[in-house]
């Protein structure tokens, strides 16, 4: 069994300051958030390592391991692409890590923080940019598929995993979330693809 180098859980974290808080609700145009669930082995892009010679990808070979928070892209430095209009960008969850490229990064949730309603999450990978400024390397899960992330870890193979809870349609209650998946992300290629298997439906 691998096991992790970093795992969070938790389900409050910091804000980024964007836009201000507001009356409305969470699910209501423009910002609502389509049900759909993505397909398995979504390839999503990431930034890759290249040889300074000839500018050609590298492997990755490096054993990942966790890193102190402070050694890793800072979630609220960075601008997370999620139209929240009036409302703050929220991260949820931040899992730092040196991943196999030798890089640290950071694994971060998000949503929008609308006073009503249940958000969906975004997941994102933190990686450094100009000037140390953390950016975004590579969107893992969009808001668009309507779930919330109770669980990131990356693990000693370098591989993200996680668990997801969301709905089917606009008529399940929000209390009582019918979807329910194990999350799975595995580096190839210069992109990360995307794997899920159905797990037990818990309430929220």
């Amino acid at each position: 069994m691998e096991t992790a180098v970093g795992t969070t859980t938790a389900t409050t974290g910091q804000r980024t300051p964007r836009g201000r808080s507001g009356p409305g609700h969470a699910r209501t145009a423009p910002w609502h958030w389509a049900v759909a669930l993505a397909g398995c082995g979504a390839v999503v892009g990431a930034a890759l390592a290249a040889s300074p010679a000839t500018g050609t990808p590298v492997p990755a070979h490096e054993t990942p391991k966790a890193l102190a928070a402070t050694a890793a892209p800072d979630p609220a430095r960075a601008q997370l692409p999620l139209d929240c209009g009036p409302f703050p960008v929220k991260t949820t969850l931040a899992v730092p890590a040196r991943l196999g490229d030798g890089h640290p990064g950071t694994v971060v949730t998000a949503h929008c923080a609308t006073e009503t309603g249940t958000p969906p999450d975004a997941v994102f990978l933190l990686g450094f940019g100009p000037g140390e400024r953390p950016e975004v390397v590579a969107t893992l899960l969009a808001e668009r598929e309507n779930l919330t992330v109770s669980r990131i870890a990356v693990r000693s193979d370098g591989v993200i995993t996680g668990h997801a809870q969301g709905y089917s349609s606009e008529d399940v209650p929000r209390f009582r979330p019918d979807i329910s998946v194990d999350l799975t992300w595995t580096h190839r290629g210069g992109g990360w693809e995307r794997s899920q298997t159905a797990a037990p439906v818990s309430a929220v």
